[in-house]
Formats: structure tokens, C-alpha cells, sequence
């Protein structure tokens, strides 16, 4: 634009030297402006023309990221709502991101992981596997109050351990996957232990995504626990 103006100035300007240049010099410098303000109008037109253009293909690949965000939103949200419908799954968020409590309790002073309890620890590795990839994954180990603080914050530990290692048998790395034991603290059942009714839903694991590791664009539109 610049250009132009500069190109409308010296054409302004021709008529007073008029005076001291002969017909023939004044019509060539008449051309080589006329010729030179064409070409930078056409230059201009070109560069408006790419600009306009590269706008529109940014346009577009936004317009394309924010439907892939809106289809992985709608397919995390379904993955969810069939975990909560096929195991009972609460989930939740809290401060740290989202909590997942899972049907997955253990024996008796047992830290093994049951064969019953594999399809929802399955389940759960491939929404991590797929929605999560970059955050980390806190597995909380509890136990039931029977026994010393000691021997239950080692025995919780020992089945958040456990849950590690299966779920990195299922394809998430050791590095994401965080292992912590709480002992007899935050008891579903207040004072049930070994065989007493609701002892079980003591022994048990919690899981934590980060949402702060999050890199996707899954990381919003989580429905709330129920």
C-alpha cells in the first residue's frame, strides 16, 4: 500500500515538470509510472490474495480440530457412561482431575489382583490408553481396619502395586503410573473388617487421573460422577 501512494505522488508531480522536459521525455516517464503503479496494484492484489487464502486454510483446520475435539468429547463421554452402566464406576472430579472408584477389592490380607476384577481394570487402561495419554495415573491402595497402621499402610501399598502392574501388562508404561497405600484411613464402611459385612468395599483401590498432564484435547467435557 505503501507502494501506491508513493507511485499516486510522483504521478501528481508530473505536471510541474512539464516545464523543463520535452514531449517525449514526459510521455516515456508518464509510461514507466503508469507501468510501475500496475505492477505494484498487482502485487498487492497477489499478496492480499495469499493472505486471504492462508486465512481461509487456517479457518478450516480449526474448524476441523474443534470437530475432532467436539467427536473425542462425545466418544469419552459414551466410554464413561458404559463404564458407570457395565461395572457401577463412580467418577468424580476432584481437585487433582478425575477420581474413578472402581469395583476392584481385594481378600482378606490379600494383595492379588482378582480374575473378576480384570475386565473393569481392562476397560479402564484403554480409556486411559486413548483419552489420557500424557497424564499420570495415581492408583490408591486401602485397606480394611483389622491390623496395626503399619501392616496396613505396607498391605495397601502391596495391592496399589498390584493394580500397577496389571495395568502395565495392559499397555500403560510403568512411568505413568503412580502406586500409593492409605492404610485403614477413608474407610467406606466405618470399622468393618475381615469378614464382617462391608469389610470388602474397605479393601479396595482408587484411581486419580491428572488432569494437569493433560496434552489432548479430551481432557474437558468429563461428565460429573453420580
Amino acid at each position: 500500500m505503501r507502494t501506491i501512494r508513493t507511485m499516486l505522488a510522483t504521478v501528481a508531480i508530473l505536471p510541474l515538470l512539464a516545464a523543463c522536459a520535452t514531449k517525449g521525455q514526459l510521455r516515456t516517464a508518464v509510461e514507466q509510472q503508469r507501468t510501475a503503479f500496475n505492477t505494484a496494484i498487482g502485487t498487492e492484489r497477489s499478496e492480499r490474495f495469499a493472505t486471504d487464502s492462508a486465512l481461509r486454510q487456517d479457518l478450516a483446520s480449526t474448524r476441523g480440530d474443534l470437530e475432532a475435539v467436539k467427536a473425542d468429547v462425545a466418544s469419552l463421554h459414551t466410554d464413561l457412561e458404559k463404564m458407570r452402566a457395565d461395572f457401577g464406576a463412580k467418577i468424580a472430579v476432584v481437585e487433582q482431575g478425575l477420581q474413578f472408584a472402581l469395583p476392584v477389592n481385594f481378600a482378606y490380607d490379600d494383595a492379588q489382583v482378582r480374575v473378576q476384577d480384570y475386565p473393569v481394570l481392562e476397560r479402564f487402561a484403554r480409556v486411559v490408553e486413548r483419552y489420557y495419554p500424557a497424564s499420570k495415573v495415581t492408583v490408591e491402595g486401602f485397606a480394611d481396619p483389622a491390623g496395626s497402621v503399619r501392616y496396613n499402610l505396607a498391605l495397601s501399598g502391596r495391592r496399589a502395586d498390584a493394580v500397577k502392574s496389571f495395568l502395565a501388562s495392559r499397555g500403560l508404561s510403568d512411568a505413568q503410573v503412580n502406586a500409593v497405600g492409605y492404610g485403614k484411613s477413608r474407610l467406606v464402611v466405618p470399622n468393618a473388617a475381615r469378614e464382617q459385612p462391608g469389610a470388602e468395599m474397605n479393601r479396595r483401590v482408587v484411581f486419580v487421573i491428572e488432569s494437569n498432564g493433560q496434552a489432548a484435547p479430551v481432557a474437558v467435557g468429563t461428565p460429573n460422577g453420580r
